[in-house]
């Protein structure tokens, strides 16, 4: 039986588990996925050692980064965000393990927010700095829209919210929460944008999928604005993991 799974730390708020079992047991495919949840990265290698038939795994917080310096490859896409979340494993002569890394974030992103896309949606702001914000940067860039990152901390090149000017938010009219604001528990929450700026000619895209529609989504439609949540972002990453894995 081929085994897949997810390393990261904690691992109780991850779909993915649920995701490919289900997938496998609709398709009658012959494997299992389990969760390897360590507390520490040097972790990694005790986990293929124990898990010799391991075929792929995901990688989530706070490994992204990580996990990098253990791989034998890294694709181009997850070399430039500087971030994995998909290893795919392959064995040689002699059953020599190679290991391979790459970014399906931001696949899933692209192919999500694609279809939303105007002529006027020429500029984007990337509210917030981590891992996930570098897959949304890519994708946008691949997308040929300009973007900046939104920050609290000033830096050279990022704005900050207090930068959100009514000239900033003419120009760039397509909006990414990368950050956890608004995330299950804290539904009350938001980022801290000039909401009253919003127009029907903005996007709000949020990574977030738990609630359904966040404050900041809500925010956004109340002024007409055209707002995704990232389920399908989500969910497309998963389908993109799995052919990698199988090509």
């Amino acid at each position: 039986m081929q085994k897949y799974g997810l390393i990261g730390y904690p691992l109780g708020h991850s779909f993915s588990r649920d995701y490919f079992n289900r997938k496998f047991e609709s398709e009658n495919i012959e494997a299992e996925y389990v969760n390897f949840p360590v507390p520490d990265i040097k972790e990694f290698k005790t986990v293929l050692k124990d898990n010799p038939e391991l075929c792929g795994l995901n990688v989530t917080l706070p490994y992204k980064t990580q996990v990098m310096q253990y791989l034998d490859e890294i694709d181009d896409d997850a070399r430039q965000i500087g971030a994995v979340n998909v290893v795919k494993f392959t064995r040689g002569h002699f059953g020599k393990l190679k290991l391979k890394g790459y970014n399906t974030d931001v696949i899933g992103f692209k192919k999500s927010i694609e279809p939303l896309l105007a002529p006027h949606h020429e500029k984007a702001l990337v509210l917030g700095t981590g891992g996930a914000s570098k897959a949304v940067l890519q994708g946008l860039k691949q997308l040929g829209i300009e973007s900046v990152f939104v920050s609290r901390r000033p830096a050279a090149g990022i704005l900050t919210y207090a930068d959100l000017t009514p000239a900033v938010l003419d120009g760039y009219r397509v909006i990414v929460n990368t950050t956890p604001v608004g995330m299950f528990p804290r539904i009350n929450e938001c980022p801290d944008i000039p909401y009253e700026l919003l127009t029907p000619s903005h996007l709000l895209y949020d990574l977030l999928y738990n609630p359904d529609e966040t404050l900041f989504m809500k925010k956004g439609k109340e002024k007409g604005a055209v707002v995704k949540n990232g389920l399908e972002m989500l969910l497309l990453q998963a389908f993109a993991g799995w052919e990698i894995w199988n090509k």
